[in-house]
């Protein structure tokens, strides 16, 4: 083990995420985990290749940070891939924005072009859970596409979003029957794990854990690592403080809410049992320090 307390690098931090599927040495990796995800839509993709990075102006001083991956594959088809360690508001919009970059590249590229686009993944590999899906437990895959409201029919089939929310997929080692759970199982407790679990030592995955762990690093590897393990932790801790520091207020919150309306609720008692003995309206209202109207509406509530 570490000083991260782990033996293999996360994959939720960008230099495991960019490692495992960033790097032309090991593209392999993430051929094979685009075809096990987009198979059944997509079907056998042979090659990829990477695409620039970087940020993308709009003029001026304006510019948009692009994706962590963007590749295309020998059709001339385009895939964004993004790992999302902390939620964040707006993901879904900024997930949006990113997909309309390979349509903005080709318009910008100033070639005659009839609109004509090849088809468009976005795959999001989230640790977290949206609010709205937090009814569907079981479900941890959402394939999304432009489709009318009412008929569900598919409006616009080549842009395609694909996310996963990973503290759903709950599979144990022994419930790893097909390669695409085992990618999934991979991803989600690669940094948990102190050995390569037998269900899974296939050649794809034992190269993976080679490159994994932590150990093999060189002196530079080993740098840059800690250093994304360090902005990964700052990054939640500062919204893990936040949190907390919310959730602190709302129980103040509430629990000064209750003593006042505890607090009030005990005036009026007053009120009434003075009221009864015959007190007028006015002095009642200094007694309890409530208003005339208030008096005045426990008076007629007990008349009535």
């Amino acid at each position: 083990m570490t000083s991260t307390g782990a033996k293999y690098i996360n994959p939720f931090i960008d230099f495991g995420f960019i490692r495992f599927f960033g790097e032309e040495a090991n593209k392999h990796l993430l051929l094979d985990f685009l075809n096990e995800v987009l198979r059944d839509v997509e079907g056998e993709i042979v090659e990829i290749t990477y695409l620039p990075t970087k940020e993308l102006p709009f003029g001026g001083n304006n510019r948009l940070p692009i994706f962590d991956l963007y590749c295309t594959n020998e059709k001339g088809e385009n895939f964004i891939v993004e790992i999302q360690k902390i939620e964040q508001k707006y993901y879904r919009n900024r997930l949006a924005c990113y997909s309309s970059f390979p349509i903005y590249e080709k318009f910008v590229a100033g070639e005659d072009w009839n609109f004509e686009l090849r088809n468009v993944y976005l795959i999001a590999i989230l640790n977290f859970v949206f609010d709205e899906d937090k009814e569907q437990p079981d479900k941890f895959r959402y394939d999304v596409q432009l489709s009318d409201i009412e008929t569900h029919k598919v409006f616009y089939d080549k842009l395609t979003f694909v996310y996963f929310e990973m503290p759903k997929f709950n599979k144990k080692e022994d419930e790893l029957k097909t390669k695409y759970d085992k990618w999934l199982f991979v991803l989600k407790n690669l940094s948990k794990l102190d050995r390569i679990p037998l269900e899974i030592k296939e050649s794809i995955f034992i190269k993976l854990f080679e490159i994994a762990e932590i150990a093999r690093l060189d002196e530079i590897e080993s740098a840059a690592f800690h250093g994304s393990w360090i902005a990964y932790l700052d990054i939640k801790n500062c919204i893990d403080t936040a949190r907390e520091e919310g959730e602190n207020k709302y129980r103040i919150q509430r629990k000064m809410e209750g003593k006042i309306e505890g607090k009030i609720e005990g005036k009026m008692e007053v009120a009434r049992n003075l009221l009864k003995l015959g007190f007028d309206i006015e002095i009642t209202a200094k007694i309890t320090e409530l208003s005339k109207e208030e008096i005045e509406s426990l008076k007629k509530a007990s008349n009535d």
